[in-house]
């Protein structure tokens, strides 16, 4: 089969389409065929070799933790999961990827895909839906009638969750760039404002209930963001190379958050998808072949939005 590998550490060079053998599944274990995985910041973290300390991958590696697919084959003692059954799920870290025409995964991540958008859009959904979900609701204990800041709603975990925090009653202000901000109102913002613009304290009429940080910050910038938090709040940040600032004078908790895998989450996403409550967002679909220079890209911050990468039928 066809698949994109790593054997060192380094830039998006080190990536090449290789042939290597179909993996088999193992106990509790089921073998994918893959329709398409997606690009995720982690991706070049790992590949890069700066996230060696919590995701210790074996090399050759081969990149890629959302997977959407059909199941090919079951290992022992594998229920609930059939031969031909659409599934999608978020890999574990430091296993073998989606970049590739087959990926062993563990039976216990995956959940039926959408039957409402195509099969190769919902690798658009894992990694980057339950970070927005469990930010919002795990983490954060969103309530109807919230405010919630957005910082960076303009990457692929800000539209999912300025759309699930405005679903459950929140008010949503939310900060984009010009590129993205007919994006970000649409996917259901009340404001977004432009973080170029001004200093966000200035901008910031009342204060929020919730911060949710995802775009790159510096960190006395972070902590300039603590006095927009009420009394009681919560920060929680993607931003995970530097602590989540806190007040306890003030009560105010800061969340650095590690997404999980989790297959019940993520059907409830799917579900929400399917019932047209949640949109999938694509900002482009590229060939498999392609994904070292989506790499190139994305290093020099040439992405914005989600991009699924399509893996052609061995």
């Amino acid at each position: 089969m066809k698949a994109i590998r790593f054997h060192a550490y380094g830039d998006p060079s080190v990536l090449r389409l290789e042939d290597v053998a179909v993996p088999v599944p193992e106990s509790g274990e089921v073998l994918v065929r893959v329709a398409a995985t997606s690009f995720n910041g982690i991706d070049a973290g790992i590949r890069g070799g700066g996230m060696q300390g919590p995701f210790p991958v074996a090399l050759p590696h081969t990149p890629g933790i959302d997977v959407a697919g059909t199941v090919e084959a079951l290992g022992d003692g594998v229920t609930g999961l059939e031969v031909g059954l659409r599934v999608v799920g978020f890999l574990p870290m430091v296993a073998e990827g989606a970049a590739a025409e087959f990926v062993v995964a563990p039976a216990a991540v995956l959940t039926p895909a959408p039957e409402r958008i195509p099969l190769e859009d919902a690798a658009a959904l894992p990694a980057v839906g339950l970070t927005a979900r469990q930010a919002l609701f795990d983490h954060a204990g969103l309530r109807a009638g919230q405010r919630v800041l957005v910082n960076g709603a303009g990457g692929a975990v800000g539209g999912y969750v300025v759309q699930l925090a405005k679903r459950a009653g929140a008010h949503v202000v939310a900060t984009a760039s010009a590129r993205s901000r007919d994006r970000v109102l649409a996917a259901g913002a009340d404001e977004v404002l432009d973080h170029a613009a001004a200093p966000l304290a200035e901008q910031v009429a009342e204060p929020v209930d919730v911060l949710v940080q995802l775009a790159p910050i510096d960190p006395d910038a972070f902590e300039g963001l603590v006095p927009l938090v009420a009394d009681g709040g919560v920060i929680v940040s993607t931003t995970v190379w530097m602590p989540a600032p806190t007040d306890a004078q003030r009560g105010v908790r800061g969340v650095d958050l590690f997404v999980r895998s989790d297959a019940e989450q993520l059907a409830e996403l799917v579900a929400l998808v399917d019932a047209g409550s949640l949109r999938v967002e694509v900002a482009e679909r590229v060939p498999l072949a392609e994904l070292p220079r989506v790499h190139e890209r994305a290093a020099a911050g040439g992405i914005s939005g989600k991009v699924v990468v399509l893996v052609p039928s061995a």
